[in-house]
């Protein structure tokens, strides 16, 4: 069986610098770690279930290239109070991706995309597959 394709950076491309960051980060796990991903097929599409809690659809973005389907989001967020001479700065960065190599049977084209209640759904139409034409033979 031929599906979507989970696709993963070679080794020498991963972030070390944001993995040092993140352990010494408290940001909570679900912000830093990459969302899960379920995905159905039947015979007309192919049904991704991305569980995204805590974002919105503003939050995130899909990208296809070529055979490569890309989700990702980046939040970046700044804070500052100033109370009784006392001045508190945070800040907070989250990031994640996830791609995926898509079937040559994808309509590209047709993909598309919802969220509700911290869940994306990402249609991936197939192509209808060639039917056998019948070709009439006739007479010179």
């Amino acid at each position: 069986m031929r599906g979507v394709i989970k696709y993963s950076r070679p080794a020498d491309l991963l972030d070390w610098d944001g993995l040092l960051n993140r352990f010494f980060d408290d940001t909570p796990v679900w912000k830093t770690a990459k969302p899960a991903v379920d995905i159905r097929e039947n015979d007309q599409e192919y049904l991704m279930e991305v569980e995204i809690s805590g974002l919105s659809e503003k939050d995130v973005e899909l990208k296809v290239e070529e055979n490569l389907l890309t989700i990702s989001s980046r939040q970046e967020e700044e804070k500052e109070e100033s109370k009784d001479g006392y001045l508190m700065r945070e800040r907070r960065h989250s990031e994640f991706a996830r791609s995926f190599v898509l079937p040559r049977e994808v309509d590209r084209e047709k993909i598309s995309a919802g969220f509700k209640n911290g869940l994306l759904t990402v249609t991936l139409p197939k192509v209808p597959k060639a039917q056998p034409k019948l070709i009439e033979v006739k007479k010179k």
